[in-house]
């Protein structure tokens, strides 16, 4: 739908299943590269530079086949690399699995439990489409001098690095880590807010009232039942939270934001902290600037917003 402006019939949507498992496998050529890399690279920096690997066309305007080799290549350069950080093979895609259950299995070698994989599915998604953040303008600014999507792409990473945009998950694990427990919650958190610091994953600059990806993402897991002890304590601290800074910040309205449940899903399901946010770049981003009523088109105007 962000591609071409209306969902695809079952035909369509098939076919672009296909070419996306079949985008999945790295050319040798980024194989090579993510081999070469300094051992400690971060992550987002070893994104940037598969991107530039990938020799993607320089055509104008972009091309959907672009969009989705990158769609399908992100989740695979992110496991083939943190395979080889760790000391272990990289495990090749598994072509009957779907985007995100293939980047679990991916990452750890196990097929995931669907409940895991479908939590994952959820926040990626909601995660796709979201206005002019900052990524998303980053990009537009490159493809508007109409540069090739690589180098979009690329200036998109370098602002989704940043530890106000795409870094702010990981803020909000550090936060449930320290807590620790659901009794821990009450007497860690007022005094948060009594040495007047912020309480990460509440509060956003649109917002204000409940952020509705936020409110997606806990129906999301609540309806899985997990089950898992992280998310207990996610639920007891968010209404908590929410109390204590009504209490402390009378008419602030500051209610929980993505992040917090962001932070929530990509710790349970077992994404390392050092991945959140190149789990969070993985996700398809409407970086292209293309707009729905473009219908099946095969290609994106980025300079018509």
């Amino acid at each position: 739908m962000l591609w071409h402006g209306a969902l695809p019939s079952h035909q369509q949507l098939e076919k672009t299943r296909l070419h996306l498992i079949s985008c999945r496998v790295l050319p040798e050529s980024v194989r090579r590269v993510l081999e070469k890399l300094d051992p400690d690279q971060d992550m987002m920096s070893v994104l940037r530079t598969a991107v530039s690997a990938c020799r993607p066309s320089q055509e104008w305007p972009p091309t959907v086949e672009d969009a989705m080799m990158f769609t399908a290549m992100l989740p695979t350069v992110i496991a083939y690399r943190w395979a080889l950080q760790s000391g272990r093979a990289p495990i090749e895609p598994d072509p009957e699995l779907s985007h995100v259950a293939n980047y679990l299995y991916m990452l750890t070698g196990k097929r995931p439990d669907p409940a895991i994989a479908r939590a994952l599915e959820a926040y990626m998604v909601i995660t796709m489409e979201h206005g002019l953040n900052a990524s998303t303008f980053a990009a537009r600014v490159v493809t508007s001098t109409r540069s090739d999507m690589a180098s979009a792409l690329c200036a998109a990473l370098g602002a989704m690095k940043g530890p106000l945009h795409g870094g702010a998950p990981l803020e909000v694990r550090v936060m449930l880590e320290q807590i620790g427990a659901t009794e821990h919650a009450e007497p860690w958190l007022r005094r948060e807010l009594e040495a007047g610091r912020r309480l990460m994953g509440f509060g956003h600059r649109v917002y204000k009232t409940r952020d509705p990806r936020a409110v997606a993402l806990r129906s999301v897991v609540e309806s899985l039942q997990f089950g898992d002890p992280s998310f207990d304590l996610a639920v007891q601290v968010e209404d908590l939270a929410i109390r204590l800074l009504e209490e402390y910040k009378p008419g602030r309205h500051l209610y929980t934001n993505v992040e917090y449940w962001a932070a929530a899903i990509l710790g349970a399901v077992g994404i390392p902290n050092t991945l959140f946010t190149a789990s969070f770049s993985a996700s398809v981003r409407r970086v292209d600037g293309a707009h729905p009523g473009t219908g099946g088109e095969q290609s994106l105007d980025p300079t018509s917003i």
